[in-house]
């Protein structure tokens, strides 16, 4: 189910998957990682870029008291592990199996400099990034459990493009972990909003969510 309805969206900007055949000299890898599979560490060496081809990877940071925050969700099409420094601030791992592309990132930043559609593909990426991550920081500090979870169900709409059903490939704890909340706070808005009638759940994992009513939900984001 996943794999059917998480496709790249058509305005995702297409950057890896275009280079080999627009320029001889770049050369991206792919690789499959399985469920829970690291990708890359907290600290390590930021010599590759990454897209998901397919599948989905969070990108988290181990805080000191042990909890876990992750920080984005990388959906099919998304470009992680950019970085503005050597070294990776999260590690990213596989959500589900996922196939990822790679290329190195002296590579893309050289063919930048004389590639202007690459340039400006890379600052489309780096300031949706940006704004992402302006919109979370709002989101933890400033929303309600019952809005952030409102919030999350619709950015999951919008990206995994799914007709009237979001089959979201994350569990409720990585919910929890992406919003600041527990695991039991996420499983008892979810509850509320069935009960408001915003939303229904398909499938006995409940992973499968109809929104049946986007306006209630976008009153609680807003």
């Amino acid at each position: 189910m996943f794999a059917r309805v998480n496709v790249r969206p058509a305005n995702a900007p297409s950057i890896l998957g275009g280079l080999t055949a627009q320029h001889a000299d770049f050369v991206t890898s792919e690789f499959h990682y399985r469920k829970g599979a690291e990708i890359y560490g907290e600290k390590e060496p930021a010599e590759y870029v990454y897209q998901v081809v397919s599948g989905a990877v969070r990108s988290y940071k181990l805080l000191s008291d042990g909890r876990r925050q992750i920080g984005a969700f990388h959906l099919a099409g998304d470009i992680f592990g950019l970085e503005n420094t050597e070294h990776h601030r999260f590690t990213a791992e596989a959500v589900v199996d996922t196939n990822v592309r790679l290329i190195k990132r002296m590579s893309l930043e050289r063919g930048a400099y004389s590639d202007s559609v690459l340039a400006r593909n890379l600052l489309v990426m780096t300031t949706s990034n940006l704004r992402h991550a302006e919109d979370h920081m709002l989101l933890l500090g400033r929303k309600t459990a019952l809005e952030r979870v409102a919030a999350f169900l619709l950015e999951m709409d919008r990206r995994l493009t799914g007709v009237g059903v979001v089959a979201l490939p994350m569990c409720r704890r990585d919910i929890a972990d992406y919003l600041g909340l527990t695991l039991e706070t996420v499983s008892r808005a979810l509850s509320k909003l069935h009960a408001y009638g915003a939303l229904d759940f398909l499938g006995s994992n409940q992973r499968e969510i109809m929104l049946v009513d986007r306006g209630k939900l976008a009153q609680l984001d807003n």
